[in-house]
This record gives C-alpha cells, sequence and structure tokens, in this order.
C-alpha cells in the first residue's frame, strides 16, 4: 500500500516538471503564450487526476503529450465546431525582437514550422523538437505510423525549401546553431 502511495506521488511529481515541456509543445501548436499556458496547465489537471491510470511509468511523457493533444484538439473543436480550421486564427506575431542571428534562425524556424498544416506541425514538433519515436506519435496523434512518417516527410521537404537561404549562408555561428533533432 505504501509502495502504491510513493510511486503515485513520484508520478504526480514527474507530472508537474513535465510543465515546460508541455508549455513548449502547445506554444509550437498554437502560438499563443496565453493558451499555450491554459493549455498545459489542463494537460497537467488531468494527468494529474488519471496518474492512477498510468501503466507504465517510462511511458509517462508520451501519455501527457497525448492528454495534451487531446487538449489542443478540444479547444479547437469548441473554437470552431462546424467550419474547418484556418491555420491563420493562430498567428506567432508575439515573437520577441531578435537581437542576435541565432535568434533570428529560431524565429525563421519557428515561422516556417507556423506556415505547415496542423498534422505536419504536430508530427514535426513531436519528432525533431522533442525526439520522440515514430510509434510514439502513432500513439499520441492516434493516426497510424504510415500517416507520421508521411506526414514528417512533406513537413521536412517544406521546411527545406523555406528554409534554403538560411542553408546558403556563410559559415556562422548561425548555422552552428542548426542542428537536425533526429
Amino acid at each position: 500500500m505504501f509502495d502504491l502511495i510513493s510511486l503515485s506521488g513520484q508520478i504526480k511529481k514527474r507530472i508537474a516538471e513535465e510543465r515546460p515541456r508541455l508549455y513548449r509543445m502547445a506554444y509550437a501548436w498554437c502560438c499563443d503564450p496565453s493558451l499555450a499556458d491554459d493549455l498545459a496547465q489542463e494537460a497537467i489537471s488531468k494527468g494529474l487526476q488519471k496518474a492512477g491510470q498510468l501503466r507504465e511509468a517510462e511511458r509517462l511523457q508520451s501519455w501527457l503529450y497525448a492528454i495534451l493533444h487531446n487538449c489542443w484538439r478540444s479547444h479547437l473543436r469548441r473554437q470552431r465546431p462546424d467550419q474547418p480550421l484556418n491555420e491563420e486564427a493562430f498567428p506567432c506575431d508575439d515573437t520577441p525582437e531578435t537581437i542576435n542571428q541565432r535568434q533570428q534562425v529560431v524565429d525563421r524556424v519557428r515561422a516556417a514550422i507556423k506556415t505547415l498544416p496542423l498534422g505536419q506541425r504536430e508530427v514535426i514538433t513531436l519528432v525533431d523538437l522533442n525526439g520522440f519515436a515514430y510509434a510514439e506519435v502513432a500513439r499520441i496523434l492516434d493516426i497510424p505510423i504510415g500517416t507520421v512518417m508521411s506526414r514528417l516527410s512533406r513537413a521536412r521537404q517544406a521546411l527545406l525549401v523555406a528554409l534554403a537561404d538560411v542553408q546558403q549562408q556563410p559559415e556562422t555561428s548561425t548555422r552552428a546553431s542548426l542542428r537536425r533533432v533526429k
């Protein structure tokens, strides 16, 4: 009994520690700091309420991202229940003014990711920015693994085209900051 209580306490602590990562992911999806904060908070709240349902503690992170994704989808449904998603409704106009080249590259990459269709954006942020395996992403988004792979391929091709000029810049510290995560 004490082991179960202790395990539950550890999981709750780990759930709370995931908040910054959940926020970053939510922000990547919605491009709105306050909405991202609300989504991360909602995901943590639901995760804490359902902590007893988590069967494999090592899958905590993907389980939380699945909850976050469900929160994000619920938000989208509440916004426009009968209309198709207008991806221009979530502008990223609050990016801070850049003060160095690295920040400029980060902003360009974020802008390029923002132009991707929602499905591609979700997949590329989960795989390339957060390092989830394809199978985990398929579980999080509740889609077939082949769909994950095709969306990821299309997203990467679109980013290559959108960021072609960034790759052609002379060797500077900015180029060193561009790296492929996975």
